[in-house]
């Protein structure tokens, strides 16, 4: 079994900054991806940051130049590192990991953490 634990959402004004952590637990074999999706009020869960094994990480353009996505593979630990906060960055932040697990290594699967709240007050 897979678990992935989430922590450091909260509330911060307009400008503030938070920093995101999410560890993947279980008997993992091999991460390919980790990443951070989001889903407001009413609106579709959307990425917002990925980062590949050996890859370059990848931005929504909403974000970029103001969250940083960084990855310690040795802790299969994924952050998130957003400044410059808006209003609109505001709602539920879900960990993302695409890995194998060790009683199947050549079988990825998405694995999904319970979600984060983040609200960017006015």
């Amino acid at each position: 079994q897979v678990q992935l634990v989430e922590s450091g959402g909260g509330l911060v004004q307009a400008g503030g900054s938070l920093r995101l952590s999410c560890a993947a637990s279980g008997s993992i074999f091999s991460i390919n991806r980790m990443g951070w999706y989001r889903q407001a009020p009413g609106k579709q869960r959307e990425l917002v940051a990925a980062l590949t094994s050996g890859g370059s990480p990848n931005y929504a353009n909403s974000v970029k130049g103001r969250f940083t996505i960084s990855r310690d593979n040795a802790k299969n630990t994924v952050y998130l590192q957003m400044d410059s906060l808006k209003p609109e960055d505001t709602g539920v932040y879900y960990c993302n990991a695409l890995l194998a697990m060790a009683s199947g290594p050549t079988t990825t699967r998405n694995y999904w953490g319970q979600g984060t709240q983040v609200t960017v007050s006015s």
